[in-house]
């Protein structure tokens, strides 16, 4: 029956369980939970709503009262609908590695974003959030170890879940870690009132904070006092902070963890692809985590096992981000072929079905930009041409790059004072992005050829490619020894 809303607050929770089809291997039953369904996109939502209402009735939370919290995003933003809804101002800490579309999202929903250096990784965003809570007497939220977060999963979530299991067994709940709070909150009910689903929590491969055992170092107020030892950066935004969270060692304390299932990173972002385009089902790189360590799982399970995993947000907020490396914004030459099955409506073919230009349209290239890349690539003196920003870190560390393996090459940067009059450096972008689809700076060029971006580069390192196309441009090139060309990458991005 129709009906309607007092607030968009009420439409969080009760998302839907769904079969997966194509992906799921002959014989298994595995399903998602998918978060996204939650207004703001995420699982969040639900903890926001809590830990807001429970402060309300605590009496720890004023009217008009500012509310401060450390967010890697989806929490920041579930956060920012609740206080949006309700009337209070909101100030967010977020390390600045974190994706670009998030922090746009929330300043959109009203709220202010405290960026914090990356190499101070989640730690550092929590200290900055206290601090500006200490000081300015706001109402700090404390996800991490905040009751209310796991309740809004022992009263929602898990409730959700017997209901859509009663008449059947669910032998497996898979699920990752950010906060713990789904973890402690779902489980800690399926243990109780479904004995036979055995919990199942996934975390990065070279991020192995509970498959570790090793404690979390604390101060005397129970805080994180120090990064865990065994944390490295991951691809999983929103996945296994820098430190274990109390709510997750609540979680291993109270023995509801029956499996530790380590992820890899790339079949992670895989897995999120596949299940767009294989199941029409659209979720980030925590989603697509999650369900690698559901596939595998399923992959090994006796036939008629019941699995279900859960998704924890929407892909939309990673548009930024590798998950979405390779995506291209121009046409395929396989779209290309479609569009010239047909004589009209076609870029090439303008005299077949002729139409005013609007605005917006992409303008014909530069002829002397076009000359000036052809001339450039094709120089058989310095064979080798890098295309870059003067001020962008992954340009660098392929000139450092470079300079260790003592390579010749032209350097084009684009943004440089030589290359601004008429805008030359931005026509000379634009040949670049028609020839080889992809408008990402540093481009390499070997001998004429294209080698790729900044991470091609170093994979074709690392695999000798690059040496090889270097001496059949007759090239002598050094050797990085046992270093790994991936630690020229800014700090933030490998192991420290």
């Amino acid at each position: 029956m129709a009906t309607y809303f007092n607030s968009i607050l009420e439409t969080i929770g009760n998302t839907p369980i769904v079969k997966i089809n194509r992906l799921a291997p002959p014989g298994i039953d595995l399903f998602v939970k998918i978060e996204s369904f939650n207004p703001m996109g995420s699982v969040k939502d639900r903890m926001a709503l809590s830990v807001i209402q429970q402060a309300e009735r605590d009496g720890v939370l004023k009217p008009g009262q500012t509310v401060v919290e450390a967010t890697s995003g989806n929490t920041g933003i579930g956060l920012a609908m609740v206080c949006a809804a309700k009337g209070y101002p909101l100030v967010l800490t977020m390390a600045e590695n974190f994706s670009v579309e998030r922090r746009k999202i929330l300043r959109f929903l009203g709220a202010k974003v405290v960026l914090t250096p990356a190499e101070l990784k989640g730690s550092g965003m929590l200290a900055k959030a206290e601090e500006l809570a200490e000081t300015h007497g706001w109402f700090l939220v404390r996800q991490f170890e905040n009751e209310a977060n796991a309740e809004a999963h022992t009263l929602s979530t898990a409730l959700e879940i017997l209901d859509v299991f009663r008449a059947r067994s669910l032998n497996f709940f898979v699920t990752g870690y950010g906060t713990g709070g789904t973890l402690k909150g779902t489980a800690r009910v399926l243990k109780q009132r479904s004995p036979e689903t055995r919990i199942v929590v996934c975390e990065p491969d070279n991020s192995p904070l509970l498959g570790s055992g090793v404690p979390q170092a604390r101060d005397q107020d129970g805080n994180p006092s120090e990064s865990h030892p065994h944390f490295r950066p991951h691809l999983m935004q929103g996945w296994t902070p820098d430190f274990i969270p109390k709510l997750a060692e609540d979680a291993v304390a109270m023995k509801l963890i029956d499996q530790i299932m380590p992820v890899d990173g790339a079949h992670s972002l895989e897995m999120s692809r596949q299940l767009a385009c294989m199941e029409g089902i659209f979720t980030g790189t925590s989603g697509g985590a999650t369900f690698s360590g559901a596939m595998q799982l399923a992959k090994n399970a006796p036939p008629n096992t019941t699995i279900l995993c859960m998704l924890p947000d929407t892909g939309e907020r990673y548009l930024s981000t590798p998950l979405f490396e390779g995506i291209r914004e121009e046409m395929t030459e396989e779209e290309m072929d479609i569009a010239r099955s047909t004589p009209g409506y076609r870029f090439d073919n303008k005299a077949a079905a002729p139409a005013p230009e609007k605005a917006g349209d992409a303008p014909p290239l530069d002829e002397s930009a076009d000359k000036f890349v052809t001339g450039i690539i094709g120089d058989k003196d310095t064979p080798v041409v890098l295309f870059a920003l003067e001020w962008c870190e992954f340009c660098w560390a392929i000139r450092k790059l470079f300079a260790e393996l003592d390579i010749p090459y032209n350097a084009v940067d684009l943004d440089s004072v030589k290359y601004q009059k008429g805008d030359f450096g931005g026509q000379i972008r634009a040949v670049l992005a028609a020839r080889i689809g992809s408008n990402t700076i540093p481009q390499i060029f070997i001998g004429g050829e294209h080698l790729g971006g900044a991470t091609d580069t170093f994979e074709a390192c690392k695999s000798g490619e690059l040496q090889q196309r270097l001496a059949n441009a007759g090239i002598d090139s050094g050797d990085l020894g046992d270093k790994d060309p991936y630690e020229l990458l800014p700090k933030w991005l490998h192991k420290r």
